[in-house]
């Protein structure tokens, strides 16, 4: 006999009891472990955070260092003279008798135009003065007898006086005839074409056979080339200062004037200031300055593009901090100091000049502030720091010829 089990409602509710209790225990337990998990966030939450120990920099200590300066300048060489050569005759050329780009000696042969139209108006020329002086000796004679004779009234005065104005008028046609010899011989002579002076020659605009117009058609230039020209403008804020430098007279040795050439190396002779203009251009501030350089091996060409290096007066108090310990953001240039605490102080700088791998600070650090040069990634204003001093002072290397390796930067320098 099996026993089923009968669902009556007093049995329903018991169950439905049981299933609540059940539930509401679950539910109690839930809440005590939320509110032990939140208990334990606040405590952690509460406890200190472990301190991280003092961030290892490297620092170097402020001081004043002599500095010399240099900024340049564009510019661009010039020679000393310059000649146009061009032909006093006319005619077709005949030969040209040098190498074009070389260097020539003063009276070197240049050009030759064809001689034999001249050397015929010589032969008439000539020609033209042996009938004269033939005429003039006849006249002579003539005016010779002529003398006596009239003394002796064998002949009237008048026909004295007319032997005698014949005379002079042929006299003066023989000077007119000599004048056009030479002139002719002039002209055959002006059909070879020497170099004036000496110097570097450009390329030939009329080749053999070409027509040569006198006066007008220009054959080649001639450039002088030791020494050259050196020119460039300079602003009228720093025209003072130049002229201190490096104006004849002002006492002292004035420092020589640098060239750096197009790639970037140093033109071995330096230079003088030569020539400054008179005037101050008042569209833009400046005025044309020229300098003078020995060319004596012939590596400057006319027309070239170089700088023009100048010196500053030195700068006894400056203070040099590496590149490396600059941090530049949209022109602006700040450091880290170590503050008193041993703390990292940011620090806004003025620095504009460069020299060498070192900027020049203008303002923003003083004397005995010990600088931060190595470890700025990890720095920020305020973190704790160790300072370790650097085992090198930065070094003025501007003293180095400018256009070298470790050049110094432009000093506000033009172009």
């Amino acid at each position: 006999m099996s026993l089923n089990r009968i669902d009556t409602p007093g049995n329903q509710r018991a169950g439905l009891t049981r299933h609540a209790a059940l539930r509401r225990s679950g539910l109690t337990w839930l809440l005590i472990f939320g509110l032990l998990g939140l208990l334990c966030a606040c405590t952690k939450k509460n406890q200190p955070a472990p301190q991280a120990g003092p961030v290892e920099v490297t620092v170097m200590r402020a001081e004043h260092t002599p500095v010399n300066l240099y900024e340049d300048f564009a510019a661009q060489t010039e020679a000393v003279e310059s000649v146009e050569i061009r032909s006093r005759v006319s005619g077709i050329l005949e030969r040209l008798a040098f190498k074009e780009g070389s260097l020539v000696k003063k009276g070197d042969l240049l050009f030759v135009i064809d001689q034999e139209p001249y050397m015929s108006a010589l032969a008439q020329a000539r020609a033209s003065l042996a009938q004269a002086q033939a005429a003039h000796a006849n006249s002579s004679q003539i005016l010779k007898r002529s003398r006596p004779l009239e003394a002796a009234r064998a002949i009237s005065r008048q026909e004295l006086e007319t032997a005698a104005a014949k005379e002079r008028a042929d006299a003066a046609a023989v000077e007119a005839s000599k004048a056009q010899v030479q002139q002719a011989q002039l002209n055959l002579g002006y059909t070879t074409i020497r170099a004036p002076r000496p110097g570097l020659i450009s390329r030939a605009q009329v080749k053999p056979g070409g027509l040569v117009n006198a006066s007008t058609t220009l054959l080649t230039t001639l450039y002088s080339v030791d020494p050259m020209y050196v020119s460039f403008t300079i602003g009228e804020q720093r025209l003072e200062s130049l002229l201190k430098q490096y104006r004849p007279g002002t006492g002292g040795q004035a420092p020589p004037i640098r060239i750096r050439l197009a790639d970037g190396t140093q033109y071995e002779h330096g230079g003088k200031l030569d020539f400054v203009d008179a005037a101050v251009d008042p569209r833009s501030g400046t005025l044309p300055v020229r300098v003078v350089v020995p060319n004596p091996e012939g590596a400057l060409r006319a027309g070239q593009f170089v700088r023009a290096i100048l010196a500053r007066p030195l700068n006894p108090d400056a203070i040099l901090i590496p590149q490396k310990a600059v941090q530049e953001l949209q022109g602006k240039h700040s450091v880290f100091i170590v503050g008193p605490d041993n703390k990292a102080v940011y620090r806004d700088i003025t620095a504009t000049v460069r020299s060498g791998n070192n900027w020049v600070v203008e303002q923003g650090i003083k004397p005995g502030e010990l600088v931060v040069v190595e470890g700025l990634a990890k720095l920020k204003p305020g973190a704790p720091v160790k300072p370790v001093m650097a085992k090198e002072a930065p070094k003025d290397t501007s003293k180095a010829a400018p256009g070298s390796g470790g050049k110094p930067a432009p000093a506000g320098g033009n172009g």
